[in-house]
């Protein structure tokens, strides 16, 4: 792995590439964003801005979601996917949020992880977006990104990777380094065709070396 160092020189590389970087899914309220989160899960935020439009205003409170069957909702979000277990944790979650918290997103960690559909990414979104807690969410993007520029190793876990990158950047820039690398792997360091080309991290990034050396390696092969 690179060190401290050289990680927070690339995250810094990126913050300039992306500076303007923040939350693309759509929403008004906390309530809103929780959904949205659950909803992202293995889909696009495109696709879950496509589907939350008419959710949304079909939908303001947890009573409006425990209103209708579980197939309507099904139903509503049938092009998100895995829609039939989102659909399940959506309405547990109304329900929680009604008996427990008086129909309100909590502003706690732990109680946002024990609502059904919530996980620790999703806890980390609301916290940082909705409540302006310092967190830092990793999802595919982050962890794929992470791991390509050496800053983690392969085998670490969700969890280790989170640790790794709130140990290298200041708490201050934790939700916002979080866009960023978003960003960074939606844009341009994308998972099947990265733009390592014209990517200013290419000289210290692993993978766009080890890609590198391939792409030679198969050319030489050609001209023998």
């Amino acid at each position: 792995m690179i060190s401290k160092k050289k990680a927070l020189e690339m995250i810094d590389v990126i913050d300039g590439m992306f500076p303007d970087a923040e939350c693309e899914l759509v929403h008004n309220n906390a309530f809103e964003l929780t959904i949205a989160v659950l909803l992202s899960a293995q889909c696009t935020d495109n696709t879950v801005n496509k589907v939350t439009k008419t959710l949304f205003q079909k939908y303001h409170t947890p009573e409006d979601y425990l209103s209708v069957s579980l197939e309507e909702l099904q139903n509503d979000i049938r092009s998100i996917g895995l829609y039939r277990n989102k659909a399940k944790n959506i309405q547990k979650l109304c329900r929680s949020l009604i008996d427990q918290y008086d129909g309100e997103i909590p502003e706690d960690h732990a109680k946002l992880v024990g609502l059904a559909g919530v996980g620790r990414k999703t806890a980390n979104v609301v916290m940082s977006v909705a409540f302006g807690e310092p967190a830092l969410a990793v999802d595919t993007h982050v962890e794929r990104v992470s791991k390509r520029l050496g800053i983690c190793r392969w085998k670490d876990s969700v969890t280790e990777v989170e640790r790794k990158l709130t140990s290298i950047i200041p708490k201050s820039r934790w939700t916002k380094s979080h866009h960023q690398l978003i960003f960074f792997g939606r844009y341009h360091c994308l998972a099947k065709k990265p733009k390592c080309d014209v990517c200013p991290l290419f000289t210290d990034c692993r993978e766009g070396q080890k890609r590198y050396r391939a792409a030679m390696r198969l050319e030489g092969a050609i001209n023998e």
